[in-house]
């Protein structure tokens, strides 16, 4: 078990010492009731952390974090400094834990598809029969949905019009699905004879993943001459965030509505994007 492993610093010689840690890491995580999407992440950085260094300790951390910065973003590196913290704490080591490297956060949004761009591109998908592109980019939009959240709605859910979200602390929050959206979705639902399970499946009959979208939505921007930057899942959901703000103006519910854990990544949506902004110096500036 884990505590076999309370020298310090930890020595992995073998292949075998370094499955048995990753094993031991992926227990607690799990009695701590982590995420799994958390826990596979953070198993990734301790597998790209043993492969680099055959002992943990203080300076080879310190090692890490350097090869960290040098190959990745600002919030890679923050999620396997996290990941690494919390190996260091199953283990009982005695280091000091890695500070985070500070991100510079914009304030204002790039990339954000525009509400025509976004009417084409549902008007494309209807008209080339696409229903199942179309109602990803429809719920999304119109309920500020993560695609990781999107894919896991279920034809009980559209039924009930809303589905219940687990955030990251394990608290609840509750998306409604507008009335509108829901009466056409289950119109193509039952259609389609879907009454139950997974929403958005592939031909195959499992639910589509993550990157699927991503790619399919890209080779689709291209296919319609849009711009690929903007045609992209969280996009849908910034649309949204910038649509309810123009129209209800209610920040706090906003920032309830999207999961944030603080108003203040939600006030973001209260600047004008990069677009918008080169758009209205040019309109308004004449002198």
């Amino acid at each position: 078990m884990i505590n076999d492993y309370l020298l310090s610093p930890v020595s992995v010689p073998q292949e075998d010492s370094a499955l048995q840690i990753l094993s031991d890491f992926e227990h607690y995580m799990v009695l701590r009731d982590m995420a799994a999407n958390t826990i596979q992440a953070y198993l990734y950085a301790v597998r790209q952390y043993l492969s680099l260094y055959r002992v943990i300790n203080h300076e080879s951390l310190m090692f890490y974090k350097c090869y960290l910065m040098e190959h990745y973003k600002p919030q890679t590196v923050n999620l396997r400094i996290r990941a690494m913290n919390c190996l260091v704490e199953s283990l009982h080591l005695s280091y000091d834990k890695m500070t985070m490297v500070r991100v510079q956060h914009k304030s204002f949004l790039e990339n954000v598809i525009s509400q025509a761009d976004y009417e084409y591109l549902k008007n494309c998908f209807l008209k080339n029969g696409n229903h199942l592109y179309y109602f990803i980019i429809r719920i999304m939009a119109t309920t500020g949905m993560r695609i990781s959240e999107l894919l896991q709605l279920q034809a009980e859910d559209v039924e009930r019009g809303c589905i219940h979200i687990y955030s990251k602390d394990n608290k609840i929050r509750v998306v409604y699905i507008p009335k509108l959206v829901r009466q056409d979705c289950l119109k193509w639902l039952h259609h389609i004879g879907r009454t139950w399970g997974d929403v958005f499946i592939n031909r195959y009959g499992s639910r589509i993943t993550q990157s699927g979208v991503r790619a399919q939505l890209k080779k689709y921007s291209i296919r319609y001459g849009l711009d690929p930057a903007v045609v992209h899942p969280h996009s849908f959901r910034h649309l949204f965030a910038r649509n309810f703000i123009e129209k209800c103006g209610d920040i706090a519910m906003l920032s309830d509505i999207l999961g944030h854990e603080s108003i203040e990544t939600t006030r973001i949506y209260l600047h004008r994007s990069t677009t918008e902004q080169k758009s209205i110096v040019n309109q308004i500036i004449n002198w």
